[in-house]
């Protein structure tokens, strides 16, 4: 179901890249990982606030832990390269323990997305604030590493979201060569203000994850919908 559309349908072989977020676009939001970053901060002496977490969601981690650093350097942070990798590192270190002990569930609906854009000839990519090792932890315990035609994440880039450099490598990696046959789908703020960035033809907003409608809404869409799994509903 639509919720939402500034933009029109799109029609049979229009589209060749459709661009998934990961966390609250395609896996569940089940809070594990804005735990892990506040408490991989708090063991740093670093204390965020639940709304300041939110505005950072869809970001790239290590990007927001270095800002974070550097707001405090000074006496207290006297190495802020070093203290925001030891960060990083503790805060990869949490997710990963959360996907191994079970915290880790796909959207419903989203690899069905996914098998019907592949079999219309449509290439599926993901990209991520996570880090390479994150990333590949999340799609192997879905097994979705054959499901897909690229995964990019936060590693492949000099800089994360609200850039579009994310969007641009998944469309390097895939060949897509066009930004006006390429769709952005994504559950927060930057993820819409990445794909608009981007120039795509569509550029999506999900209510499954961080950011609800009220959010969405005040971010560069073209559509909103429930979840992916309304996806298809959008292409004639």
């Amino acid at each position: 179901m639509i919720l939402k559309q500034n933009g029109d349908r799109f029609k049979p072989g229009e589209i060749d890249l459709v661009i998934f977020d990961l966390g609250g676009t395609v896996i569940k939001d089940t809070g594990a990982v804005p735990e892990a970053f506040a408490t991989a901060l708090h063991n740093y002496g670093i204390d965020i606030s639940d709304d300041s977490l939110r505005r950072f969601r869809g970001a790239s981690k290590r990007e927001v832990i270095r800002r974070l650093v550097e707001e405090r350097s000074g006496e207290a942070f006297p190495d802020a390269d070093a203290r925001s990798e030891k960060i990083f590192s503790e805060f990869r270190t949490l997710v990963a323990k959360s996907f191994a002990q079970g915290g880790l569930a796909a959207i419903p609906g989203a690899e069905d997305t996914f098998q019907w854009l592949r079999a219309r000839g449509t290439g599926v990519a993901i990209n991520s604030g996570f880090d390479r090792t994150i990333t590949d932890l999340a799609l192997d315990g879905l097994g979705w590493k054959t499901g897909i035609d690229a995964a990019v994440c936060g590693d492949d880039v000099s800089k994360g979201r609200p850039a579009p450099y994310l969007i641009f490598r998944a469309m390097e990696a895939t060949g897509a060569t066009s930004v006006r046959r390429v769709v952005n789908v994504g559950d927060t703020v930057f993820d819409l203000q990445a794909g608009w960035n981007a120039g795509v033809r569509g550029n999506v907003g999900v209510l499954s994850g961080a950011h609800g409608r009220e959010d969405l809404e005040h971010a560069p869409y073209t559509h909103l919908l429930a979840s992916v799994a309304d996806l298809p509903s959008l292409f004639e």
